[in-house]
Formats: C-alpha cells, sequence, structure tokens
C-alpha cells in the first residue's frame, strides 16, 4: 500500500548533502569492485591518533558513560577555554562556550535561537553546502554575495555593505574555507570589521573548522581576534573533526555572547540532551594534546596540494586557485565546459568524471559556484597520481590537448 503520510512543509525546501551523495555513489561502484579514486571527501584520511584513542578507552573503562550537562563537561569546555586564550588571544567564560555534537550542529543551534521567519543571513559564495539548508530550516533567508576565482574568492567590501544595509541579521564567514582553502589575512579581516561596524544589529558567525589545516605565510586569525570590539557580536564555531581526524565522534563547540550560548544549551538540551560523554573526553584529550601531534597530517596535505593544484591547473580550460589551508582544490572549469557543450554543466561534469574515468568530485553548484568542482586531496599521493593520469585522459577525450 502505497504511503499517504506527508512530511513538513520545511523539509520540501532541504536538499540531500552533495558531498554525501558522491561519496555513497563512488562507495558503492568501489563496492561492486569499479576502481574509484574518491576525491570527494569532506573528511581526512588519516586515523585518529592513538593518545586520542587511549583517552576515550580510559572514559569508557572508568565509567564516563552517563549524560553530561547539556553544554558539555566543566573539563572539556576549560580545554576549549585555554586553547581560545593561547591559541587566539580570546577570553570566553565557561558559561559562553558550548559543547556540541559536530561544529554543524553548533550552528543549527544559532540558527534556531538567533533567527525568526523573513530574517535573512549573508553568506559568501563559494559556501558550505549546509548553509543554506540550515539556515532555511529556521525560516530565515539566504543572501548569497559572489566571489570570482580572478579575485582569489574574496569578499567584495561594497557588496558587503549593501547586503548588511537592508534588513539581515547574520552575517556568516568561512575560513580558511571549504570549498576553495583560501584564508582572510588580519588586514583583510580589519576591513570586513569597519564594514561590519556600521551595522551594529548584525550577530557575526566565525566558522573557523579548518583552523589548524594551514600553511600560508601569515598565522591564522579571525574577525573577534582583529576586531576585539566585535567578540560581544560574535559566535565562533570550531570543532576537533578535521584538525584530529575525528570526524566521526562528532564533537564541536561555539563560543560567543553569554545569553545566546544558554539560549543554544537549552535548545540542545531539548534536542540532542548532549555530545557522547566518550567522545568529549577525547576532545579533551585531542585539545590537550601536543601540538606537534597534527604536524605530520598538515605537513601531508601541503605536500598533496603542491602536486595537485599545478596539475590540475594544466587541464585545458581550468583555473586553480592555490590553496592556503584545508584539503581542498576549487576548480574553475567554466571555459572547458563552455568549450564542450556535449557536456553540459558541472553537475553532468561531475556525474561523468565518476562514470567515465572513476574519480569522485562534487560539482561546484552545491557550493553555490556553478561551473566549478571541489576535488578533496584528503588521499594519498599514489591516489592522487592515478586520478590526475584519469583527469588528463578524460579531458584529452574531449580537448585533445592539456596545457
Amino acid at each position: 500500500m502505497k504511503s499517504t503520510i506527508r512530511l513538513s512543509h520545511r523539509l520540501t525546501q532541504l536538499a540531500p548533502s552533495p558531498t554525501l551523495a558522491i561519496a555513497a555513489k563512488a562507495a558503492e561502484m568501489k563496492n561492486s569492485g569499479q576502481p574509484v579514486i574518491n576525491l570527494s571527501a569532506g573528511e581526512p584520511d588519516f586515523d585518529t591518533p592513538e593518545p586520542i584513542r587511549k583517552a576515550a578507552l580510559l572514559a569508557m573503562e572508568s565509567g564516563q558513560t552517563r549524560y553530561t550537562p547539556s553544554d558539555g563537561i566543566r573539563s572539556l569546555r576549560a580545554a576549549i577555554q585555554d586553547k581560545f586564550e593561547t591559541q587566539n588571544s580570546l577570553h570566553f567564560p565557561l558559561d559562553s562556550i558550548l559543547v556540541a555534537p559536530g561544529a554543524k550542529y553548533a550552528l543549527h543551534a544559532l540558527t534556531q535561537c538567533l533567527l525568526n521567519p523573513g530574517d535573512r543571513v549573508v553568506i559568501v559564495a563559494p559556501y558550505w553546502v549546509s548553509y543554506p539548508d540550515i539556515i532555511r530550516l529556521s525560516g530565515a533567508e539566504c543572501m548569497v554575495l559572489e566571489t570570482q576565482a580572478r579575485g582569489c574568492y574574496r569578499l567584495d567590501l561594497d557588496a558587503l555593505d549593501r547586503a548588511l544595509a537592508a534588513p539581515s541579521r547574520l552575517f556568516i564567514l568561512n575560513s580558511p574555507s571549504n570549498p576553495t582553502g583560501v584564508q582572510y589575512r588580519r588586514a583583510e579581516l580589519a576591513s570586513i570589521g569597519a564594514v561590519l561596524r556600521r551595522h551594529p544589529q548584525i550577530v557575526i558567525a566565525t566558522d573557523d573548522l579548518y583552523e589548524s589545516i594551514l600553511w600560508s605565510d601569515e598565522p591564522f586569525s579571525n574577525l573577534p581576534m582583529v576586531c576585539p570590539d566585535l567578540q560581544d557580536r560574535c559566535v565562533v564555531i570550531n570543532g576537533v573533526s578535521k584538525t584530529y581526524a575525528m570526524t566521526g565522534w562528532r564533537i564541536g563547540y561555539a563560543a560567543g555572547p553569554k545569553s545566546l550560548i544558554r539560549a543554544m544549551s537549552d535548545f540542545q538540551s531539548h534536542t540532542v540532551a548532549s555530545a557522547n560523554s566518550i567522545a568529549q573526553a577525547a576532545a579533551e584529550a585531542a585539545l590537550r594534546s601536543d601540538p606537534g601531534l597534527i604536524t605530520d597530517m598538515v605537513n601531508a596535505y601541503h605536500k598533496r596540494h603542491d602536486y595537485l593544484a599545478p596539475e590540475i591547473g594544466r587541464l585545458a580550460g581550468v583555473e586553480v586557485t592555490p590553496a592556503d589551508g584545508t584539503f581542498y582544490l576549487f576548480a574553475d572549469c567554466r571555459s572547458f565546459l563552455n568549450g564542450t557543450p556535449s557536456i553540459g554543466d558541472d553537475v553532468a561534469l561531475a556525474t561523468a568524471l565518476l562514470e567515465h574515468a572513476g574519480v569522485a568530485v562534487v560539482p561546484g553548484s552545491a557550493f553555490g559556484a556553478p561551473g566549478h568542482l571541489r576535488l578533496s586531496y584528503a588521499t594519498d599521493l599514489a591516489a592522487l597520481h592515478t586520478a590526475v593520469e584519469r583527469l588528463r585522459h578524460f579531458w584529452s577525450s574531449h580537448t585533445g590537448t592539456h596545457r
């Protein structure tokens, strides 16, 4: 009998995660014996470091298996507080820090507690795929500010000023960026801060998830670090997933104005109760660990980037902006697509690459940037070499050459 269950109107606005959908299709093809190379993954290919795993085992063996406070165990929040002070020169009281089951959930809690139907949120494209859907779930609307490869995907300040002048409530900035890998420098953040000072009604969310995966010539900074006077309306969102190869542990955190963090904690208490107790113990060990624990991982990403970026840039009709960090490369394929109308758009290109070249990538449309592709180098160099050979063959079969 056919189901007649009606789903909520909210869900009609949601689309499945394109990154997870591509990864699932790639996994299905691999399981059927097809030699697929997955460059769509949004997670590290390394195992969680041993000291962190041992901390989780100790937590289990010592009975840390019960409910925790909704805002997280005190010792983990203290570790987060110390991290902010030592690495970012930011001070947040413990009651202004929330531990969440993932940075994604922290952002969801923020939008649910801050936004009302009809409110507007300003985001920058290319953007992380989940921003629009998380915003729509709150009943708010997205205002997207586009950036271009020729400007290294940097935000246009006049466009930001105009967007914030319209009735807006929240501004989200992600640096280093998923999907571009581009980092905003201190001088650029200072200029953005100058614009934000003219719009005191705006709450600022700074998404710092890739803070530690960075190899640019300038250390990481975020808006409250550069503009301390804005901290009282900033919410800093971060987590341990990417830095410590802990995506499956689902621990993120947020810090910001006490009243807003308190509301987010209350919201969390009625939806997921709290983050997992064992994962919280592991996250505390991660944040208390020697900084050298992640050095080899970051160096590996950097080496892979320095191999892959010029190779992709040699493909005909493709422009690549080198990344400052993360483990992503964003390729502008619009010239190639314009010269190859038989393929169509970036979604069709990603599908063709998976089905005919055995290389899984994510179409740029998922990030608000049609005509682009995101390639993840969270895989070993040998796989990247094979992927490049397959891409060269695919490109030459459609253009007869690569640069």
